[in-house]
């Protein structure tokens, strides 16, 4: 079974390309989504991204503990999107906030996933965004969220047999599996 890491910037075309992949496997999908509406512009982007999916997919809403959930809810699924890992940081963040142990829950929710990939009989279409690119954030906490989410792109992308890097829609093979 194959892992692929789709990573870029914010509306690069991540999550269509990865909607494009798991459509073209021909195979049942299980789609991952990690969003939390936590006011109403985020419940009408939630929205947006439920009318995109195909009606045949099973969605799985979960912001946390995603490799168990996957686990449990794959079914007959082959292909697996999860959409997205940042949010999915960000959902950690929001649960241990002030944690000294904010960067270990965060790498036992990678490693969460990365073990489900390896025992589900299925492919694996993982979505991060690329924060590194940017200015250094001004405060604290953003600097602390970057470096993180930094942290466990690297570990998804030695894990993943293939990474694709989307720059303004376009796909860029950073590994090839």
């Amino acid at each position: 079974m194959k892992t692929t890491l789709i990573i870029g910037g914010a509306r690069s075309g991540k999550s269509r390309l990865a909607q494009e992949m798991a459509l073209n496997s021909g195979r049942d999908v299980l789609f991952v989504a990690t969003a939390e509406a936590r006011d109403g512009e985020m419940r009408r982007r939630i929205e947006e991204h439920r009318k995109m999916r195909p009606s045949g997919w099973t969605t799985l809403e979960a912001t946390g503990q995603l490799g168990e959930q996957i686990a449990r809810n794959i079914g007959r699924s082959r292909t697996v999107v999860i959409d997205c890992v940042t949010l999915l940081v960000s959902n950690v963040f929001e649960e241990h906030a002030g944690s000294s142990d904010l960067e270990k829950e965060v790498m036992a929710e990678i490693e969460g996933i990365i073990d489900c990939t390896r025992q589900a009989e299925a492919d694996f279409i993982i979505v991060t965004n690329e924060v590194g690119l940017g200015i250094i954030p001004g405060d604290r906490v953003s600097r602390l969220y970057r470096d993180i989410l930094g942290r466990a792109n690297q570990r998804l992308a030695v894990h993943a047999d293939e990474v694709l890097l989307l720059v303004a829609g376009i796909p860029v093979t950073i590994k090839k599996g």
